[in-house]
């Protein structure tokens, strides 16, 4: 199955490394068009640097409304659209017994992980989407359908986002498709405390035999993003090598 994107604006937040940027380069090699967003100018600069299409980049914290306008703004100039929103970007400043954790904190993981999300897509909405359609993906993760005992809070605003992604695709439609996709342990930088010492071992657990790469992921949501899943909202799509299947 090919997706393809051509005459589409795609913009994705979280996108100077990671999952984001294994995203944001999947839509470009389908033909879109599409604006870059993180907090660092010099990684935005280096992801865009080595993306093989059409691509813009522009610097704001997801977590912050007005640097999120400015950038939904930034796409519109530079583009003349918005299709396709990603909304990818994440935070987890805190590991430990949910139970503890201080507020400031918990109040940026809130603001980054679920609040952002809703923000980027009433923009997205206001300034595009209510007139032309269009496609929202959110990037959730697995931690928002289980229990974890060291990131539960990040956890929780997972599942909050997954309900959401419900919400909205039942408010958006028929114009707007909303989805989310639940990666597994994916090899990132982010995640790099929980994989990287006993990566071999953690592979074996997997009915995969193996963690994901950030291709892995970028495929999936892809497809939802595409003409191909014109019929699909409203969902949930999990990318984890099987590990629910332990749980």
């Amino acid at each position: 199955m090919e997706t393809r994107f051509e005459g589409k604006v795609a913009l994705v937040t979280g996108s100077s490394r990671g999952i984001g940027l294994a995203i944001a380069t999947e839509l470009a090699a389908g033909g879109a068009r599409v604006m870059l967003s993180s907090r660092k100018a010099d990684a935005l600069e280096a992801a865009a640097a080595g993306i093989d299409g059409e691509v813009a980049w522009a610097v704001a914290n997801a977590g912050e409304p007005d640097q999120a306008a400015t950038c939904v703004d930034a796409t519109l100039e530079r583009f003349g659209g918005l299709d396709i929103l990603v909304n990818n970007a994440a935070t987890n400043p805190y590991m430990g017994p949910t139970i503890d954790i201080d507020l400031p904190r918990l109040d940026k993981t809130i603001a980054v992980n679920w609040r952002a999300p809703l923000v980027w897509s009433q923009l997205a909405w206001r300034a595009a989407m209510r007139e032309r359609g269009g496609a929202i993906l959110n990037v959730a993760s697995i931690g928002g359908l289980s229990v974890e005992p060291t990131i539960g809070a990040y956890n929780a605003t997972k599942a909050a986002l997954l309900h959401l992604t419900r919400t909205l695709a039942a408010e958006l439609a028929p114009g707007v498709r909303v989805n989310a996709i639940a990666p597994g342990l994916v090899k990132t930088d982010m995640a790099r405390a929980l994989w990287e010492p006993h990566e071999e071992a953690m592979a074996r657990t997997m009915p995969l035999g193996r963690l994901g790469e950030p291709a892995d992921i970028a495929r999936a949501a892809a497809f939802l993003c595409s003409d191909a899943a014109s019929w699909i909202t409203g969902t949930t799509l999990v990318i984890d090598g099987g590990a629910l299947l332990h749980t």
